[in-house]
């Protein structure tokens, strides 16, 4: 059975549509993960996927003395994923973009092993940038963004098989909330401090009328003894979260975004923005918002005030919910996997 190799990391949105593009490769081909130690490697370890490490520069974006030993970091990274590949022979790289997947890239360039790579983000990241001059295709989550590439490919948006709505009922008792509408909030895999205590400066209020499912981050949990608040760390099975939500708050990033928006929950995005990024999830929001299928709050604009002021008007916005219902995206798993099986079939390695 020929072998899959997948990569990419350094957050969740890089992580979760690889395995949810692994599972369905299942029976077909072989798969395995290469990474650094960060968030892949724990979501992998408990998906029972095996894994391999090596390390990995990150550009810190404005702070030019900082990226100084990237070179050379990055020759030693390329080398690491070198010999795992040299060891497990893969027929395909398939990349999630991201400064974890351009050493692997890299490295199967010289090996003369096939890439692919997808961008989730309607603007190009700089490590896909550079991996779509040698990747057999780039493949997108938006149609504009591959008229971007010289061999880019629409597919869209890879969506777990866990993010599709699940029972409300079910969600509804598991979560202890009553029969009020509710509010999910979330901020990334982490967590978002600004949303976080903007959110609990007016959770009272907000609570007054309904339930809120707040996800907040690994060790942000706090105590608040305040009837509808439910907070979670994480929430592994989001379909359950998604099942009980009549309306959103999140980060804008493209794999919530869609997942968001297919399962046509009406959703205030506050997109992360500030020096350390390119403005990707900026980008992402203006598009949907473009389309009439969200409602964004700019950071800089972020006040507990004016989130409980535009959670309030979201419930109560009816075109919106219309627009969503009339939305029907195409699910990229069935395009993406057509792709990964046509190059793995063609591919003379492993």
């Amino acid at each position: 059975m020929k072998k899959i190799m997948f990569c990419g990391g350094g957050s969740a949105g890089h992580v979760m549509p690889n395995i949810a593009l692994a599972r369905e490769l299942e029976g077909k081909f072989e798969t395995e993960y290469m990474g650094t130690e960060g968030i892949e490697y724990t979501i992998c370890r408990s998906e029972g996927i095996k894994f391999f490490t090596f390390s990995a520069p990150k550009l810190v974006r404005g702070k030019i003395f900082a990226n100084l030993s990237i070179p050379a970091q990055l020759k030693r990274s390329v080398d690491e994923a070198k010999n795992i590949l040299l060891r497990e022979k893969p027929c395909l790289l398939f990349c999630k973009g991201g400064y974890v997947s351009l050493p692997p890239a890299l490295a199967a360039k010289k090996l003369g092993i096939p890439v692919l790579t997808h961008e989730s983000d309607l603007s190009p990241g700089l490590a896909n940038k550079i991996i779509s001059r040698f990747a057999l295709a780039t493949l997108t989550s938006f149609p504009e963004t591959a008229e971007k590439f010289a061999r880019g490919r629409y597919c869209g948006s890879p969506i777990r098989r866990e993010a599709r709505r699940g029972s409300r009922a079910r969600a509804m008792e598991k979560f202890g909330l009553d029969a009020r509408p509710t509010v999910l909030v979330f901020g990334g895999g982490s967590g978002s401090k600004a949303i976080n205590a903007a959110l609990r400066e007016k959770i009272k209020d907000i609570c007054a009328e309904y339930n809120v499912l707040h996800v907040c981050g690994k060790g942000n949990k706090i105590d608040a003894k305040v009837y509808g608040y439910v907070q979670a760390e994480f929430i592994a099975d989001i379909g359950e979260a998604y099942a009980c939500a009549d309306c959103a708050v999140a980060r804008a990033g493209s794999n919530s975004a869609f997942e968001l928006i297919t399962n046509g929950i009406p959703t205030l995005f506050i997109p992360l923005e500030n020096g350390a990024t390119r403005g990707d999830q900026v980008k992402n929001a203006e598009y949907f918002a473009k389309a009439g299928l969200c409602r964004i709050l700019r950071e800089k604009e972020l006040s507990p005030e004016k989130l409980k002021e535009k959670i309030f008007e979201l419930m109560g916005d009816r075109q919106l919910k219309n627009n969503l219902k009339d939305f029907n995206p195409p699910r990229g798993n069935e395009r993406i996997v057509a792709e990964i099986e046509r190059a793995a079939i063609h591919s003379k390695m492993g």
